[in-house]
């Protein structure tokens, strides 16, 4: 005697795969939504809108007309829309255009502070990313005597606050005849810094060794190993120290201020401070001082906009390492 089972149709397929797989969709959606990952949206967005917003409010005033901020001093939007700002700051408008618009009169050679923070950013980006990048394969790569004890001794740098070294410097830098020029600004920093001199050797101990050894095989120095080797095999993390460093450096106050204090040697930064001293008896120019501080600023957004995904990465990378 033979059974016959009866046939099964696809609903009842699809229902039986449904429930080994979790239930129904309805209630595989309804599992999926998770009021703590909301919760922590709700929070990113909320953290993202607060760091956000100065930069925007900087925006606002920059665009608004200085004669009439202070009667809208809560709308969003820039009170009476203008491009007198930065007019103002570029040296294009005239000073009863800059009075008439609410500004002080006061201005800045933008331009010539302009060029000074690129020349010394540069060459300071230039220098410390050299000599950094060498100074961490002799710690990391090289075998010579006391290498570790020297290693532990600079290190030990770290420690020492910059306002300690300030006064060693200035003084040094007075008795070289460098004050009031761009080399009093550019040397105490152009050739290396512990942090950056760590960062760099931290990297390069996680380096293959065999490629090095190979290249000693065939007669390859050590100078030929640093920069057809080493160099290539580190672009991230050097990249990495050239732009953590060309930002610090561009935004640096102090030590340009103790040197330049004449205008043809002052920074970006230190001229927005100046302009901003240049009206103590009145309100300030507002919309002057944000105009030139998100031009100043402009340089350092486009780099991040640029290699901000580089910087993460290699920072990432090497933490992993």
């Amino acid at each position: 005697m033979t059974s016959h089972n009866p046939p099964v149709s696809l609903e009842a397929l699809d229902e039986h795969d449904d429930n080994l797989h979790g239930g129904h969709p309805e209630q595989k959606e309804g599992r999926s939504f998770s009021w703590g990952r909301l919760f922590v949206w709700i929070v990113a967005i909320g953290f993202m809108a607060v760091t956000l917003f100065p930069f925007y409010w900087m925006i606002r005033t920059a665009f608004s007309n200085g004669a009439l901020l202070s009667t809208e001093p809560g709308n969003l939007l820039p009170v009476d829309p203008t491009l007198g700002a930065f007019k103002r700051v570029l040296g294009l408008g005239t000073v009863e255009q800059a009075q008439a618009e609410g500004g002080s009169g006061a201005s800045v050679n933008f331009w010539l502070a302009l060029r000074n923070s690129i020349i010394i950013a540069t060459t300071v980006t230039t220098g410390q990313t050299l000599f950094c990048a060498m100074s961490a394969y002799a710690f990391s790569r090289l075998q010579w005597p006391g290498r570790d004890v020297v290693f532990g001794v600079f290190l030990a740098a770290l420690f020492v606050p910059p306002i300690f070294t300030s006064l060693p410097n200035f003084i040094l830098m007075n008795n070289l005849g460098l004050l009031n020029t761009l080399p009093g600004i550019i040397l105490p920093t152009l050739f290396m810094t512990p942090f950056a001199v760590f960062f760099l050797r931290q990297f390069f101990l996680g380096l293959s060794r065999e490629v090095e050894e190979a290249a000693k095989i065939d007669g390859a120095g050590n100078f030929r190993i640093f920069f057809r080797l080493i160099v290539p095999m580190s672009a991230a993390p050097i990249t990495t120290l050239a732009i953590l460093t060309f930002i610090n450096t561009w935004n640096d106050y102090l030590w340009p201020l103790l040197i330049a204090r004449d205008e043809k040697a002052q920074t970006l930064i230190l001229a927005l401070g100046i302009f901003r001293s240049q009206t103590p008896g009145g309100s300030p120019d507002w919309p002057g001082l944000m105009a030139m501080t998100l031009l100043a600023a402009l340089p350092i957004v486009v780099l991040f906009i640029i290699f901000g995904r580089r910087v993460v990465n290699s920072i990432q990378f090497s933490g992993i390492k």
